[in-house]
């Protein structure tokens, strides 16, 4: 009877009647995962893009020269804010969720009144402030669009799942006086 007994521990051994869907389901839940990283990574970075052009943009707008034919025009943030707007919405990402950061530092540039940031949910908007170069003129005089906008992972069985991240978009222009 024993020598029936090794016989089949020996064929059962070398079986591999199995071996793939073992396999398979060992490997294919790691797979997933790696999947939905790359998926929700991916989109953390198209989001990323969106504001960092939302920011370009605003400063472009705030940047320009004002209007000489309209009136009295000055440049302002609002016009900075609501290009930023206009560029979220056009990406399809909703300006409502936009987050004013805490006050980034910045030199203001002398002889001209300093703006702050908004205590709400608005990009923030200052100018005029140089931008730190190594020049010995000490850098030209422009505008910042600074704002941070939420991105929520969602990756199950990981230590990031539902973790809220703040995604961080500034943009300078140097300011026209034409």
């Amino acid at each position: 009877m024993t020598g029936r007994r090794q016989t089949f521990l020996r064929l059962f051994v070398k079986d591999t009647r199995g071996a793939e869907i073992a396999e398979a389901a060992a490997v294919l839940p790691l797979m997933f995962m790696i999947l939905l990283g790359i998926f929700w990574f991916g989109q953390a970075f198209s989001l990323y893009g969106a504001i960092t052009r939302a920011a370009q943009e605003g400063a472009r707008a705030g940047a320009a020269p004002p209007c000489t034919t309209c009136g009295t025009g000055t440049i302002s943030t609002t016009s900075a804010t609501s290009a930023v707007n206009a560029t979220l919405i056009a990406s399809h990402v909703d300006p409502a969720q936009m987050q004013t950061p805490s006050q980034p530092v910045f030199t203001f540039c002398p002889g001209i009144p300093a703006t702050q940031c908004p205590p709400t949910g608005l990009p923030c908007v200052q100018l005029p402030v140089k931008k730190l170069t190594s020049s010995p003129g000490g850098g030209d005089c422009g505008i910042s669009v600074y704002f941070q906008y939420p991105f929520k992972f969602w990756l199950p069985f990981t230590s990031v799942n539902n973790q809220k991240i703040m995604l961080t978009a500034s943009a300078w222009v140097r300011m026209e006086n034409q």
